[in-house]
């Protein structure tokens, strides 16, 4: 027999999403923190209170507990003694942090890659290892596929523009064919429209988000080429139709860019003037990362050059930025404001199944 675990303890990374599990699974009420987190999900999930108790009634026995919240390698192997479980996005889990865990029952990566745990340490010690493949992921990539397709084929350039004042005061000068020897498709005359069969997406970071895109183009017929400090073995490369190019490579051959890294000291500015210029004349970049990323003015002169084919933007540089920032006199240029992982229940959504899926392997 087992011994019943009537308090579970359950050590979880300090990041912005996993940490909400100590606000899901603590006893403590706390009115100011059930607030500001009511109002984080209001757009998505009015009733937030009643989200809850549904989530703890899908995950029976796990409420309440104690969530250790772990920021550091330090911090976690201090937490680890007494834990039962442990929920982890990038913190390690290996040999070392193994040690310290006494009653250890379950790894969840908070995620699907795993270069961050021991695969056969935890399996040494038959600990169970959970994923999930996070929605907010997946809705990044079909944000990515969504602005590609919109600059593809212009179509934030014609939202509604029905008549012919209204045609003509865009800009267009729209004119029926003569349908006695052709058809009237693109009266409106839009030139320099693309398809994304057969053009190549380079992925610079194929982790979570990157691995997410990679399958959606390869169902579009795209070519895809990823860089990152870790060369993918030759089996998954396969599984995820990815050829490795080192950067100045991948940037001269896409048709399409896509950086997918966290915005880090390293990252900051990774694609500069210089990168910029290696990228293929009329290029596409598509970032829902951090807009840091790329060099700001860099990035101007680029579009301002005709160089870079176009621009779509998640993040900005500031949050709200300014009606006359000159990115937004370029029509090749779609901004958004930091809605590509929405709707909200897509994290919540995970973290309800992760929840789920730790009380059903602790029972």
């Amino acid at each position: 027999m087992t011994n019943k675990i009537t308090l579970p303890v359950i050590v979880a990374e300090n990041d912005p999403f996993p940490r909400l599990l100590q606000a899901f699974l603590d006893a403590t009420d706390d009115p100011q923190r059930t607030a500001a987190i009511a109002d984080f999900v209001a757009h998505d999930i009015p009733d937030y209170p009643g989200w809850l108790a549904q989530a703890r009634a899908g995950a029976p026995g796990l409420y309440p507990a104690e969530v250790r919240l772990v920021a550091t390698q330090d911090e976690l192997r201090a937490a680890l003694p007494g834990a039962h479980a442990v929920v982890t996005e990038s913190l390690t889990i290996g040999e070392a942090e193994l040690a310290c865990a006494d009653q250890l029952k379950i790894v969840q990566k908070y995620g699907t890659v795993l270069r961050n745990i021991d695969v056969g340490a935890v399996a040494k010690r038959n600990i169970k290892l959970l994923t999930v493949r996070r929605r907010a992921n997946t809705g990044c990539a079909e944000y990515v596929f969504g602005l590609m397709i919109m600059l593809a084929k212009r179509l934030h350039e014609t939202p509604n523009l029905l008549s012919m004042d209204q045609l003509n005061g865009a800009g267009f000068r729209p004119a029926h064919f003569d349908r006695s020897y052709t058809s009237n498709s693109n009266w409106l005359r839009i030139g320099g429209m693309r398809n994304l069969s057969g053009s190549t997406i380079g992925i610079i970071g194929l982790g979570e988000i990157g691995r997410e895109l990679a399958v959606r183009a390869h169902a579009f017929g795209m070519k895809t080429l990823y860089f990152q400090r870790t060369w993918l073995p030759a089996a998954e490369e396969r599984e995820w139709h990815a050829e490795y190019r080192p950067l100045e490579a991948l940037l001269a051959a896409s048709d399409w860019v896509c950086p997918t890294l966290p915005l880090t000291p390293e990252s900051r500015h990774l694609i500069d003037a210089a990168h910029l210029a290696q990228m293929k004349q009329g290029a596409f970049l598509i970032n829902v990362s951090r807009a840091d990323i790329v060099e700001r003015q860099a990035l101007h002169d680029a579009l301002a050059s005709g160089h870079l084919g176009g621009l779509g933007l998640d993040t900005f540089y500031e949050e709200p930025g300014r009606a006359d920032d000159p990115l937004l006199t370029f029509k090749n240029v779609i901004i958004t404001q930091r809605i590509a992982a929405q709707p909200r229940m897509n994290a919540f959504g995970d973290l309800q199944e992760v929840m789920a899926g730790l009380a059903a392997a602790l029972r």
